[in-house]
């Protein structure tokens, strides 16, 4: 969320922000809206003081021992002179008190509206994100690593996998519909390797581990930006008003909501690892193929909760993204980092980086890691707040990063790694955590 005194003065700012990162909202309404909530304040906050000023001025009225009445009385005003003044002050302060009730009615539905309307407002997007419509401008930074040159006809994820009887699609659908999967053996063992390298490194990178529920209110939604928004994409429990994240970032952000931390508390630094829900609404008939959209996966994800410091901020970035770009470089794994362009920007997002991977079955990289820093967008929303060394209190700006996501980093440890006879060679980082084994056969 945006400070609504920002958007007064610069809404062509956030208008450009709404239509680059394609965000539906209505900074006109936006702005009448909150003027009709001001002028109902002020006058609100008017009549108030009055009523209260006049009931300050009852009681005195109504004391024959106040001060007011003795010097009333002293300047020649009699009792009954003072009894019918008292009921006029009080006929005057009924009337006021009638004015106030349809005026906060009034008001109720002007902030309800203010408050929808400010839900949908984008942040605008950092001067070195990229201007483009959609994925396909975002704009390469680096690559690392060689492509793979097979002396053989190389398979895919899905027929490797079969064919070593440790991905199981079929009965996945079976079981919960499209887009599910099963891992059998030493896939599992496989995926559960490369999330616990990934929170090894995290760990050694001074990162606290937590271990977050997975099924939270939605006002936590709100709060970190996925609801209204992405509400569409989410798994809802609606009877209990809960729902299933899609990322660790949500629990992990909202972790200190309401909250103000000192200074000195900062910088928070967590990492979870948990599963991750995604409806995936609007996909239909994109990446059907295998393990790359689907469902239910499992993340560990890193969030920075920091001083309000825009410097600091962009340094944290780039930590996050080396933090991930280390633990893909440990499987030595092809990639590519992407600067990403507006339109494929989320609401709440500055600027973000994407790594991509070498998938040999899909011909190119794929997205396996999104960076991304917000400044105060979430705090805002989440109220999540500290006292700087002046005692002031100051929104946190927050940041956030995949370390690894499995299953869809199976695809290029599959594929890369796999051998003519359909055997997999392991990851040599990987071995520690499957007993040293070498090759899956």
């Amino acid at each position: 969320m945006l400070d609504i005194k920002f958007i007064r003065e610069n809404p062509d700012a956030v208008k450009k922000a709404a239509v680059d990162k394609k965000c539906p909202c209505d900074i006109d309404r936006l702005l009448a809206v909150d003027g009709e909530r001001r002028r109902l304040q002020q006058e609100l906050d008017a009549l108030r003081t009055q009523s209260r000023e006049g009931g300050e001025m009852m009681g005195q009225m109504r004391n024959p021992k106040s001060k007011w009445y003795q010097d009333a009385l002293a300047g020649g005003r009699t009792a009954d002179e003072i009894k019918a003044e008292a009921s006029a002050a009080q006929a005057e302060l009924n009337e006021i008190k009638q004015k106030v009730k349809p005026l906060e009615e009034q008001e109720r539905e002007v902030l309800a509206e203010f408050d929808q309307l400010m839900l949908t407002v984008p942040q605008p997007p950092a001067p070195a994100a990229p201007q483009g419509a959609d994925d396909t401008e975002n704009v390469e930074i680096r690559k690392w690593g060689e492509l793979p040159k097979f002396d053989f006809e190389p398979k895919d994820h899905v027929a490797l996998g079969e064919a070593l009887g440790i991905i199981d699609l079929e009965r996945g659908v079976k079981l919960a519909g499209t887009r599910n999967y099963t891992l059998k053996g030493d896939a599992v063992l496989l995926h559960h390797a490369v999330l616990r390298l990934a929170l090894d490194t995290m760990i050694e990178r001074g990162f606290e581990p937590v271990h977050v529920p997975v099924l939270v209110r939605e006002d936590i939604m709100y709060g970190t930006g996925y609801f209204p928004g992405g509400r569409d994409q989410a798994y809802l429990c609606e009877r209990d008003e809960m729902s299933l994240v899609g990322t660790a970032e949500v629990s992990l952000t909202a972790l200190h909501a309401d909250e103000i931390l000192e200074e000195s508390d900062l910088p928070k630094k967590f990492v979870a690892v948990s599963p991750c829900f995604r409806r995936e609404a609007g996909a239909a008939g994109k990446d059907t193929h295998g393990l790359y959209r689907i469902h239910l996966f499992d993340k560990v994800e890193q969030v920075i909760i920091s001083r309000n410091d825009e410097a600091e901020s962009i340094r944290w970035h780039e930590e996050i993204l080396a933090n991930a770009e280390a633990v893909v470089q440990k499987l030595r794994l092809p990639y590519r980092v992407v600067n990403v362009c507006t339109g494929d920007l989320g609401q709440g997002q500055v600027q973000k980086f994407d790594i991509e991977t070498w998938m040999p079955s899909r011909k190119s990289y794929g997205e396996t890691h999104s960076a991304s820093r917000f400044y105060e967008f979430q705090a805002r929303r989440l109220k999540l707040r500290y006292r700087d060394s002046d005692r002031k209190t100051r929104f946190c700006h927050t940041l956030n990063n995949t370390v690894i996501a499995s299953p869809r980093i199976l695809i290029p440890i599959l594929e890369l790694y796999q051998n003519a006879d359909g055997s997999v060679t392991v990851p040599e980082a990987l071995r520690p955590y499957m007993n040293g084994k070498q090759k899956i056969g």
